[in-house]
């Protein structure tokens, strides 16, 4: 398997997430997250249009190319050999540039102070921690649960009551949605599960 293929991804099933928020909720307990960071969010589209709405689960995407990455004045971004896209809160200078370059709004700051001031930028780390040690009490603090290290899933995906958020490796993650449209006899255009389809 080539270093390409092995790299871990996030995909949510538009046809199976029903905005329930628990992968939302999971990530703010699992990680401790303070109140208005939101590593991770649920949107719904086309809102109210009856046969056109749907919702999906976003975070951090983990970028092959993380734009983050690429404009952060402080190099304070790296991207694991298995292709996710941590960062160093005691590098960062909480600048917002990677803010303004992602294009799912991933990176959060929190607020503190009388004037709101910022702090340094917070992430989803695809519960894999940061750079301190391992499992140890300073990267719990700073990134929350580092599931990866315990050869767990991210508590988000396992979590979704639906499996609507898949995680993986990016053969795998596309093999599992593959045999999904399979088995629908819809293809990738056909409409979301409803209470017509599922019950």
């Amino acid at each position: 398997m080539s270093s390409v293929m092995s790299r871990m991804k996030f995909y949510c099933d538009e046809a199976r997430c029903i905005e329930c928020n628990g992968c939302s909720v999971a990530c703010a307990e699992g990680h401790e997250l303070p109140v208005g960071i939101n590593r991770r969010k649920v949107i719904t589209l086309n809102e109210g249009v009856e046969g056109k709405e749907f919702s999906l689960s976003i975070a951090c995407m983990h970028c092959t190319d993380a734009p983050c990455e690429q404009v952060c004045p402080v190099d304070c971004f790296y991207i694991r050999e298995d292709g996710i896209v941590l960062h160093d809160k005691k590098t960062c200078i909480g600048c917002g540039y990677c803010l303004y370059a992602c294009p799912f709004g991933a990176p959060q700051f929190p607020r503190d102070g009388a004037f709101g001031t910022k702090g340094a930028m917070d992430k989803c780390t695809m519960c894999a921690g940061g750079p301190e040690e391992t499992n140890s009490e300073e990267e719990r603090k700073l990134y929350g649960q580092n599931r990866i290290a315990e050869g767990k899933v991210p508590v988000c995906a396992a979590m979704c009551s639906t499996k609507a958020l898949l995680v993986g490796d990016g053969e795998s993650v596309a093999a599992i949605y593959r045999k999904r449209v399979m088995s629908r006899g819809q293809g990738v255009q056909g409409m979301p599960y409803g209470w017509s389809t599922a019950y």
